[in-house]
């Protein structure tokens, strides 16, 4: 039975977000959906020694926009790389992932908000051998209404199994995948081992670049679906 995840993108995800892609067949990019500002789709989460940094991609200010269609300034890939090497030089496999990581900041260039979150999550599954096909919403046809329209990609996606988050138990309406014979499952985040990072006491939750700075290889000890 194909099964199928369907997730807004976000920008260098948590470890969490990886593990879903690893469950499923096909990982749906849903970024035909209103652009929400202060949330993970261009920004997320770092430890340095003074704390949670937030590593924030300038989009402007306008949300009135689809996810889809958010530009993003030229300017902001220095200062990021520079926060990275500056807090994880330390990292036991630091120079490993900047090897495919620092050229992602440095050569390339990005247009849209979508273009850049793909990039960096299909280089973040191909270091940890995570073979999920991803494409885009805009690749299927999309109906009206929350779980009508969810189901539907499923159906078009020849899914028999719509992996969902946990939050989505709010909105979304079983008896809409029931009725077009799709299982709608609900994914678990919790569990996670810790792992040493730097910078004091273990913080979950950060970006998955943390994982990968600190563990490199053995990341998949510390994640449910990824293997070795």
């Amino acid at each position: 039975m194909k099964k199928v995840a369907i997730l807004q993108s976000n920008y260098i995800p948590w470890k969490g977000y990886f593990d879903m892609i690893a469950a499923v067949d096909e990982f749906i990019l849903y970024d035909d959906v209103q652009f929400t500002k202060n949330d993970w789709r261009n920004r997320n989460q770092i430890k340095t020694p003074q704390g949670v940094q937030w590593l924030t991609v300038p989009v402007g200010q306008g949300i009135d926009r689809r996810i889809r269609d958010v530009t993003v300034d030229a300017r902001w890939q220095a200062k990021h790389w520079k926060s990275l090497a500056s807090n994880y030089r330390r990292a036991r496999y630091f120079g490993e992932i900047a090897a495919w990581l620092e050229p992602m900041y440095g050569s390339s260039t990005y247009s849209h908000l979508s273009q850049l979150n793909r990039c960096f999550i299909e280089a973040i599954n191909r270091y940890l051998g995570i073979r999920t096909v991803i494409s885009n919403s805009w690749d299927y046809r999309l109906l009206e209404g929350k779980s009508e329209r969810l189901a539907d990609l499923c159906t078009q996606a020849g899914a028999g199994e719509y992996v969902s988050g946990p939050a989505a138990r709010e909105y979304l309406d079983e008896k809409v995948f029931r009725d077009r014979g799709i299982r709608l499952t609900w994914f678990d985040y919790h569990g996670y081992p810790e792992y040493r990072q730097l910078w004091g006491a273990f913080t979950p939750g950060v970006s998955i670049v943390d994982l990968l700075m600190n563990c490199g290889p053995d990341a998949h000890r510390y994640m449910k679906y990824v293997s070795a």
